[in-house]
């Protein structure tokens, strides 16, 4: 049975599944949807078209679906896609997208926001993300599988953000950074790769060293970028893990990719 505070105020037109459960003061507009066994805690507010996966846990004065911060925009927004087991802390904010093909800001599955995290609009951000307090994505960032942010960054828009990177606290990221890597830094640079959340994520030995020598060939050889890129590209063309670094590298010619920072590297 759903369970829904008298003090909070559901629009006409929700869909709310049979057992979620709403605090009180909390509003919901009337294109929102919620899938079974959420949770909100008092004071947050739901607005816009926003879809909640099962089983998400929203805190007290959490904002979701809201019109992007987009100076001008004057037209209904795309939405808002939340995945399931989501866990998002206080003041999280998340605003709709600005797509005229109605393609909605996405959000994953089994992802952990902590205070104050942002997600602004037409972001799209994979499974299994954790977001340190106060971590900001601009406008069009998009975030990979099992990606750890710090606290306190603020990654700028469109820049990708590989599977399985870590991003240290307090950084400012300008460009994209590879999978499997770390980096920290105002302005960001690689600091090696997140060996540690690999082993944590079980990869094969083999397959960490051979991102290991990729890793160094590409970032830290001899001759042109592009050169050694291509070099790797033919020695791992059957390791899948290197390739899909390679692929990353690749797919956005037009997108900079962060660099080294030699001093600190492993």
């Amino acid at each position: 049975m759903t369970r829904i505070h008298p003090t909070a105020v559901v629009a006409a037109g929700a869909q709310i599944a049979e057992d979620v459960e709403i605090g009180a003061y909390c509003c919901i507009g009337a294109e929102v949807s919620i899938e079974p066994g959420v949770r909100l805690h008092p004071h947050v507010v739901v607005d816009g078209r926003t879809h909640i996966g099962a089983g998400t846990q929203i805190h007290p004065f959490a904002s979701l679906g809201q019109p992007p911060q987009y100076v001008g925009f004057n037209r209904p927004h795309s939405g808002l896609e939340i995945g399931r087991g989501n866990v998002l802390r206080e003041y999280v904010t998340m605003n709709g997208g600005t797509s005229l093909d109605k393609v909605p800001t996405h959000v994953g599955s089994n992802c952990y926001f902590m205070t104050g995290v942002h997600i602004a609009h037409d972001c799209w951000v994979g499974d299994n993300v954790t977001m340190a307090n106060n971590a900001t994505l601009g406008g069009h960032v998009t975030i990979g599988d099992h990606v750890n942010i710090g606290g306190l960054t603020a990654i700028h828009q469109y820049c990708r953000i590989g599977k399985h990177a870590m991003v240290g606290g307090c950084s400012a990221v300008t460009q994209d950074v590879v999978p499997f890597a770390m980096a920290v830094g105002n302005r960001a640079r690689l600091r090696g790769l997140n060996v540690v959340g690999l082993k944590r994520r079980s990869f094969a030995r083999v397959d960490i060293q051979a991102l290991r020598t990729a890793y160094r060939q590409i970032f830290l050889g001899s001759g042109a970028f592009a050169e050694r890129l291509d070099e790797v590209s033919v020695a791992y063309r059957d390791n899948a893990v290197v390739m899909e670094l390679i692929s990353f590298i690749t797919a956005d010619a037009s997108r900079p990719i962060a660099k080294v920072a030699i001093e600190a590297d492993d």
